[in-house]
């Protein structure tokens, strides 16, 4: 699959086809008439890599996490000592909002009853 196809079948931004280039994480991709080819295991990765963009990994992190994982089983607890990390951020910014909430409805219960 060239890289016009990845992006639209996919939706992967160039952006991010270019850190996986960059990266050096595609040995598979190779240039075929003047086109980036790629296999499912680097559409597999791309997914992994849109993944951890969506939950929030930076791009640094992105990389690391990636070169763990192509480094193999080895790195098991890493990756999951990376992830637990950017869970409790998660939980940390859902709190916060919870509390959000409760002082939003206590003043909108203040504003009804006057």
């Amino acid at each position: 699959m060239n890289r016009d196809e990845v992006m639209d079948r996919y939706g992967i931004p160039m952006k991010v086809l270019m850190e996986y280039h960059e990266w050096g994480l595609c040995p598979a991709v190779r240039m075929a008439m003047d086109e980036w080819q790629y296999t499912d295991a680097d559409i597999e990765r791309l997914g992994m890599i849109m993944a951890l963009h969506d939950i929030g990994f930076s791009v640094s992190e992105v990389e690391s996490f990636m070169r763990l994982l192509l480094a193999g089983e080895g790195t098991k607890d890493e990756r999951m000592k990376m992830l637990n990390e950017k869970r409790s951020e998660a939980l940390d910014e859902i709190h916060l909002k919870e509390r959000q909430l409760v002082r939003m409805d206590y003043l909108r219960i203040q504003i009804r009853n006057g």
